[in-house]
C-alpha cells in the first residue's frame, strides 16, 4: 500500500470517528469536539509548516479557521451578553492571526491560537457536569413545548 494510499485511509477513517462521536454527542461534547479539532489542526498545520509543505499548511489553517467559524456560529448572542461577545471577538481575532500566520509562515502565531483555544478547552470542561445536565433538561424541555 503506498504512502498516499495509507493517509487517504487514515483521514477517512478519523472523519468517519468524528461524525459517529458527533452523532451522539451533547452539545457540551460537541464544541469542545471542535475546540480538539482546532487544536488538532493548528498542530498538523505546524508540522506542514516545519516541513516545508505550504499547501499541506494552508489547507490545515484553513480548517482550522472553519471550526473557529463554527463555533463563533454556535454562539448565543441574545442570551450569551458579554461572554458570549467577548469570545466572538477572540474567535474573530483567532482567525485573524491564522490567515497572517499562514501568509507569514509565522510558527509563533499558530503558537499563540492554539494556546487561546486550549484555554478556552480548559474552562470548558471545568463547567461542572451539574449545569451541563441542567442546561441539557432546559433545551429538551424546550424542544418538548
Amino acid at each position: 500500500m503506498s504512502y498516499a494510499a495509507m493517509n487517504s485511509g487514515i483521514d477517512q477513517y478519523q472523519q468517519v470517528g468524528a461524525y459517529s462521536g458527533a452523532a451522539y454527542a451533547d452539545p457540551h461534547r460537541l464544541i469542545e469536539m471542535l475546540l480538539d479539532g482546532g487544536i488538532d489542526r493548528i498542530a498538523q498545520a505546524k508540522g506542514a509548516l516545519l516541513q516545508g509543505d505550504r499547501g499541506t499548511k494552508s489547507q490545515l489553517i484553513g480548517k482550522a479557521i472553519a471550526i473557529i467559524d463554527g463555533l463563533r456560529g454556535g454562539l448565543d448572542q441574545d442570551t450569551g451578553g458579554d461572554l458570549a461577545a467577548n469570545l466572538d471577538n477572540l474567535y474573530d481575532y483567532m482567525q485573524r492571526r491564522l490567515v497572517s500566520a499562514n501568509a507569514r509562515n509565522d510558527e509563533a502565531m499558530l503558537d499563540e491560537v492554539s494556546d487561546l483555544l486550549k484555554q478556552i478547552r480548559e474552562a470548558w470542561q471545568a463547567i461542572p457536569k451539574e449545569l451541563r445536565d441542567k442546561e441539557a433538561a432546559k433545551r429538551a424541555a424546550a424542544n418538548e413545548g
